[in-house]
């Protein structure tokens, strides 16, 4: 019953936010047309602002925007003439989801394994030798670590492709450079997590049963270390996969990373709105499967 209200809360949630961005984007200085439309008669100017029915007020636009999502359409984009934001979505959203889940996935795979050991080698030299490596992932950012890995794997090494997006040695650059960070972090709250877990009681009572190390840590201890890693995939997941702009433009994928801040710079307001949502939902909706996978993984979690 309660995910049931969780997912029928989500519609009025998706309307205030809707509603929130429209207004928000419009309530900022300047105009869709203002920039390449500035030499332009008052005449031109009026004649654009009726054709995308920016002449009417806000509610009423806010109205008859909502009226074209619900039958699957978000408009025209201000910006690119010849293309609806839906055409636009519908070609970088794949794009940036294979990449965003292929992060997501080198995320997790590098970042549980090391937070474990670190934890498991508490006090030895792996465990600061890998709490150091994880800490400096996530102080140097993207922007630094992507031409770095240009620059040796890419140009020195010839190993793999400079840029582009056209198969699957392309990825592995543009993977690396995103998913560092959040394999850093996974790290650190899977080594926490593992930390306090192996103080519990629980974890006393198996040990006195004679269980050996590795088991008391993988049988008993990891499902509820890895709690804090779960809450917390789920808001990275959702930034990941609706892309990065730095990480796109660096190795010009052509995702919709880039549409997010171009859009804003150019006051495309369905193209923002729509971005906007397709955020929303995405964290929303990972979030709920966050929330089923934490009461699955840990029997104490009830949900009423």
């Amino acid at each position: 019953m309660y995910f049931v209200k969780r997912i029928l809360f989500l519609i009025p949630l998706l309307l205030v936010i809707s509603f929130l961005a429209f207004a928000l984007v419009r309530a900022v200085p300047g105009g869709p047309f203002d920039r390449e439309r500035k030499p332009a008669s008052p005449e031109i100017e009026r004649n654009l602002r009726a054709k995308y029915h920016l002449d009417e007020p806000l509610l009423q636009q806010y109205f008859r925007y909502l009226g074209g999502i619900l039958h699957g359409d978000f408009g025209p984009s201000l910006k690119y003439r010849n293309h609806s934001v839906s055409d636009i979505i519908g070609q970088g959203l794949p794009v940036s989801l294979t990449l965003g889940a292929a992060a997501f996935c080198f995320a997790l795979g590098a970042g549980i394994p090391l937070g474990f050991f670190t934890a498991a080698r508490r006090g030895r030299w792996q465990d600061y030798a890998g709490s150091l490596a994880a800490l400096l992932v996530i102080c140097v950012p993207g922007l630094v670590i992507g031409p770095i890995l240009i620059m040796f794997f890419a140009i020195k090494l010839r190993w793999f492709p400079v840029a582009l997006w056209g198969s699957p040695w392309h990825a592995i650059l543009p993977v690396l450079t995103l998913g560092l960070y959040f394999s850093g972090r996974i790290a650190r709250l899977m080594r926490e997590g593992m930390l306090a877990t192996m103080q519990a009681e629980f974890i006393t009572a198996a040990r006195a049963k004679g269980l050996g190390q590795f088991a008391v840590l993988a049988k008993h201890a990891f499902p509820i270390a890895v709690l804090p890693v779960l809450s917390y995939s789920g808001p990275m997941l959702a930034d990941l996969l609706t892309g990065s702009f730095i990480v796109e433009n660096l190795f010009q994928i052509p995702g919709i990373g880039a549409f997010m801040v171009n859009s804003s710079l150019d006051r495309d307001y369905t193209m923002v709105v729509g971005l906007v949502l397709l955020y929303a939902v995405l964290l929303l909706v990972l979030n709920l499967a966050v929330d089923f996978a934490y009461s699955a993984l840990d029997p104490r979690v009830k949900y009423e």
